[in-house]
């Protein structure tokens, strides 16, 4: 089954109008935020659709190749939101993952301005958004199924990378622009040199640790 089918049949069967979907990235990770991304599609006409996978199918270029295209398409609209790794550290990495997540959907919501009678949110995974009141359904593998969360999927890997090349110009000693926050050999190796920096996550055993 295609990806576009797959949410189509998804609005039959739950007689809905739009699809929500919902993805996010970073819950590996030492360092840096979950960056969470909702999208919905108003028209599957573009061409760039078919290049349209899981995000971790697709090379780094490519996902920038086809971010550039979805950010300027009028088929679709998506909203991201994040949480930081203090947050992580706070109410751990599940439940800042699902919050990142809820703050998204909020955001496209308010964006579009859609009934929520008219929606169906479907989140990558085996767990529904906590305190939301639009029916959901957790897809597990969602971004290998379904259109919507996997260019949500996209979105949010893109945005997340851009953020850890950010913070890899403040602290270029651990090559974030390198391994973007994931335990890596090398990683572990520049922690182990350096020391902490300010955007690890000290709940993650890794750090505490090292």
């Amino acid at each position: 089954m295609s990806l576009l089918l797959f949410d189509e049949e998804l609005k039959k069967r739950y007689a809905k109008n739009y699809i929500i979907g919902v993805d996010e990235s970073g819950r590996g990770p030492l360092a840096g935020p979950v960056v969470a991304c909702a999208c919905v599609y108003f028209s599957t006409s573009d061409d760039f659709i078919d290049e349209i996978d899981d995000s971790k199918k697709l090379s780094s270029l490519k996902r920038d190749e086809i971010f550039k295209k979805i950010i300027s398409s009028t088929s679709l609209r998506f909203s991201f939101a994040y949480s930081s790794h203090s947050e992580i550290d706070k109410i751990n990495i599940l439940n800042a993952s699902l919050l990142s997540m809820r703050k998204a959907v909020i955001k496209i919501m308010e964006y579009t301005n859609l009934n929520k009678e008219d929606v169906i949110i479907i989140v990558d995974g085996n767990k529904k958004i906590p305190n939301l009141d639009i029916i959901q359904l957790p897809i597990i593998k969602g971004d290998s199924k379904s259109l919507s969360i996997a260019t949500a999927s996209i979105s949010a890997k893109f945005l997340r990378d851009r953020w850890m090349d950010v913070i890899d110009i403040k602290y270029p000693q651990y090559n974030f622009k390198r391994h973007k926050g994931y335990p890596t050999k090398l990683h572990k190796e520049l922690i182990k040199k350096y020391g902490l920096s300010p955007f690890h996550r000290k709940s993650f055993s890794p750090c505490f640790n090292l």
